[in-house]
């Protein structure tokens, strides 16, 4: 039997699903000290943005409407459905967010025996290069392939973990700052109190069912 979807089907329960999963990101993501810093303020905005067009048109059709405005309506939540998926796989399948956090989002959690058995073989090269004051590039491709193929065909990208820290993580899991890049290079932004300091990164390829394959080797770099 098919697992069933965590997005609601029916449009009022989507509303309210789509609403409560935005307000829990923002509550983690904002006060004096975040629980979570993965996240940036831009990728926060453009998720909300996308809740705040679904809503416009959703609302529409909570009165006498034409089939125009129906219509339209599907169009915004397929966009928003898409948008949705893309944001809870690039930042709220991995730690700091909890199998807690993601029940309280009311998303699945994923079963950490299914990676053992479908398998995720192939591992990433990664490298970083400095792009302007506060950023860097992390150019990532298949190990052993430089300049031949960015990412494993089926695979929707590299799982990128970095983080700020005084001294050498011991495992890539300890790196708490997390995204999905579907494309190399991927820019890392930093806070200008992080000039100067040691940023420990890794990288591991992602397939299409949201499973992480070996982590790469713990690079570091000092942030410009």
């Amino acid at each position: 039997m098919a697992k069933k979807d965590y997005i609601p089907s029916r449009d009022a329960d989507f509303n309210q699903f789509f609403k409560n999963l935005g307000q829990y990101v923002t509550v983690k993501c904002t006060g004096a000290i975040p629980e979570w810093t993965h996240i940036l303020r831009e990728d926060r905005n453009t998720f909300n943005n996308a809740y705040i067009d679904w809503a416009n048109a959703y609302a529409l059709t909570l009165q006498p409407h034409s089939k125009d405005i129906t219509t339209q309506k599907n169009r915004v939540r397929k966009t928003a459905e898409a948008a949705i998926r893309e944001f809870v796989n690039r930042f709220l399948r991995y730690p700091p967010v909890t199998d807690q956090d993601r029940d309280l989002m009311g998303l699945h959690n994923r079963d950490t025996t299914r990676t053992l058995r479908l398998g995720v073989n192939e591992m990433v090269e990664i490298e970083a290069k400095l792009r302007h004051i506060r950023e860097l590039l992390l150019h990532f491709w298949i190990k052993g392939q430089r300049g031949r193929r960015a990412k494993p065909d089926g695979y929707k990208g590299a799982v990128i973990a970095w983080d700020v820290r005084d001294t050498p993580p011991e495992r890539p899991e300890d790196l708490t700052r997390r995204a999905l890049a579907t494309r190399t290079p991927y820019v890392l932004e930093f806070d200008e109190t992080e000039r100067g300091k040691t940023v420990y990164y890794s990288a591991a390829w992602q397939n299409d069912r949201a499973e992480i394959g070996p982590w790469s080797e713990i690079k570091k770099a000092f942030v410009p």
